[in-house]
């Protein structure tokens, strides 16, 4: 058995020919690109790509195993140098059972059945080369399919207020949309951990992961988990999620919910923070039109009688490119001395990195990684600001 670490949502902008993806990624989020950054800089095990229904990425996908640059391993994945891709695909649900859309991550274990995949879903959505588009079925025939292939099916950031499973999509329960037998695992999404959704009695058999969805570079282990496995492939993956012969989740890494942009009730209008638990109007503009808040939402489906079960540790953390006056050329001179940013916020020491970059920016690497920093608390759509004094 080993340690990995694995983020499961990454978005590709644009294919290498230049055909957008997802249309509000960066363009130079392609799978090379990704794939180079994910092992050779973040240090990262395991990638989701969650664009890989897309003809033009499987053709990649292909090209790189055909020069042999990359191989796809018999227990499902494929390996690039350090770093093994899972083939995925971010779908939105809104069928006659859904209050608004739902966004969920369907990943398969082969080339080929992504193929198949892909091609069924060709008859479902209007196009097929698109990152996150709608399919027109409804969420139990998805997941039929998803089980038909062996694939996994994981709701995705379930409760931020736009294109959720419970931010927006069911009223109190995942059973009015999804089978809750064929999900998978949850996950969480940058404005909640696990300590905060503990009284929420139907999570309690899924395992909750933590990923960054990506849509940048940068971005790319923002959030993700440490894993025990034998080996970085599809099947160990679905041990790991299944808590199956020893593989598990060891901990979930991400932000502190108050940085996420969704964490707290605000003024549609003006985008002012709620004061009142449940205001009629904004005293700020007088408009009655609020955008509620990740951690309000929460507090809606929360019963306090829940028993709250033992689960990994979820680790507030924060990624070297939010860090306050940590720029380019101190995370590559750091690169160049500790490999991977991985290494930096897990093996590197506080005395090892002071022998490197001056005192004071160590000092708030360290207080980053021990999730120490202030922070003003992000909602409406606006990220969180982390204090550094």
């Amino acid at each position: 058995m080993k340690e990995i670490y694995a983020d499961l949502h990454i978005h590709i902008g644009r294919t290498e020919k230049g055909r957008a993806v997802k249309i509000t990624g960066s363009r130079n989020l392609t799978l090379n690109n990704i794939l180079e950054t994910a092992t050779s800089k973040k240090g990262l095990d395991l990638v989701g790509i969650i664009d890989c229904h897309s003809p033009e990425v499987i053709e990649e996908l292909e090209q790189l195993i055909l020069a042999g640059t990359a191989t796809e391993l018999d227990e499902g994945g494929v390996r690039f140098k350090k770093t093994t891709l899972i083939l995925g695909s971010e779908i939105e649900i809104y069928d006659a059972n859904c209050h608004g859309p739902i966004h969920v991550l369907c990943y398969m274990p082969t080339i080929e059945t992504m193929k198949i995949f892909s091609n069924w879903m060709s008859a479902h959505v209007k196009n097929i080369h698109l990152s996150s588009q709608r399919i027109y079925c409804d969420g139990r025939t998805l997941q039929q399919k998803v089980q038909e292939l062996g694939g996994l099916f994981i709701p995705a950031h379930v409760f931020t207020p736009f294109k959720s499973l419970f931010g927006k999509g069911v009223k109190s329960s995942l059973s009015e949309v999804f089978d809750p037998d064929l999900i998978d695992a949850i996950e969480l999404g940058l404005s909640s951990d696990t300590h905060m959704v503990k009284g929420i009695a139907e999570l309690l058999p899924y395992n909750f992961v933590t990923n960054s969805d990506a849509h940048s570079l940068g971005k790319l282990a923002r959030e993700y988990q440490k894993m025990n496995v034998a080996d970085a492939n599809f099947v160990e993956l679905k041990m790991a999620l299944k808590q199956q012969e020893g593989r598990g989740i060891l901990a979930n890494y991400g932000l502190n919910p108050l940085l996420g942009k969704y964490h707290d009730t605000v003024c549609a209008n003006c985008g002012e923070k709620s004061i009142e638990e449940s205001p009629i109007r904004c005293p700020f503009c007088g408009k009655q039109h609020f955008l509620k808040g990740v951690a309000k939402r929460i507090g809606e489906l929360s019963d306090p009688a829940v028993q709250e079960i033992d689960r990994p540790p979820y680790i507030h953390q924060v990624p070297l490119d939010f860090i306050p006056g940590i720029g380019p050329k101190t995370i590559e001179k750091l690169l160049n001395t500790f490999g991977t940013e991985m290494n930096i916020l897990h093996k590197t020491s506080l005395e090892e990195l002071q022998q490197i970059i001056p005192e004071k920016l160590a000092n708030t690497i360290d207080a980053a990684r021990k999730g120490t920093l202030g922070i003003t608390v992000g909602g409406g759509g606006v990220y969180g600001m982390i204090n550094v004094e």
